[in-house]
C-alpha cells in the first residue's frame, strides 16, 4: 500500500516555510498531495488559480499532486485514499493548536494519522499572514516565497 499524506492550507500564498515542510517530508511519502482548502466563506489574497498554479511551479517532484478540496480534511483523505496528514509547526501555539486538530481528526477517524514537522529556524517567523500584510503594505515579500512567485 503507497504512502500517501495530505498537507492542507489555503496557501495564500504558499511560503519558504511550507516548501521546507514539504521537502523534508518527500523521502518518508510515496505522494503528497498539497491540498488546497477552498472556504467559501474566507477572504483570499489571491485566487485559487493563482494559488495552484504557484504550488504547481514550486515543485519538480513526480510524488508531489496539487488538487482543491472543500469540507472537512478528514473526509478528503478518505477520498484520496491518504492515511496521513501534514502539518508543520513554527512555536508552541502553532503546535497547540495542531494538536487539538489532530485529535479531532483522529476521533474522525482512527485510521488516519496526522504527521507534525517542525520548521526550520530561518522559517520560523514566516507566516502566509505576515507574507500578505508585507504585500499590502508594498514591502518586498520575495524573500519568503519561493523563486516562481513574483508579486
Amino acid at each position: 500500500m503507497q504512502k500517501v499524506a495530505v498537507f492542507p492550507g489555503s496557501f495564500d500564498p504558499i511560503t519558504l516555510g511550507h516548501t521546507s515542510i514539504i521537502n523534508r517530508a518527500l523521502p518518508l511519502f510515496d505522494e503528497i498531495i498539497i491540498a488546497i482548502g477552498n472556504n467559501s466563506q474566507k477572504k483570499y489574497m489571491f485566487d485559487l488559480k493563482q494559488r495552484k498554479d504557484w504550488i504547481i511551479g514550486a515543485f519538480k517532484s513526480p510524488k508531489i499532486k496539487v488538487d482543491i478540496y472543500q469540507g472537512l480534511t478528514v473526509e478528503y483523505c478518505e477520498k484520496v485514499n491518504a492515511k496521513f496528514i501534514l502539518r508543520g509547526v513554527r512555536n508552541a501555539i502553532d503546535f497547540e493548536f495542531e494538536k487539538n486538530i489532530a485529535q479531532m481528526n483522529n476521533k474522525l477517524n482512527d485510521e488516519i494519522e496526522t504527521i507534525i514537522l517542525f520548521t526550520e529556524p530561518q522559517y520560523a517567523a514566516i507566516s502566509s499572514t505576515i507574507v500578505r500584510d508585507i504585500i499590502r503594505n508594498n514591502g518586498d515579500a520575495q524573500q519568503f516565497l519561493p523563486k516562481n512567485i513574483k508579486v
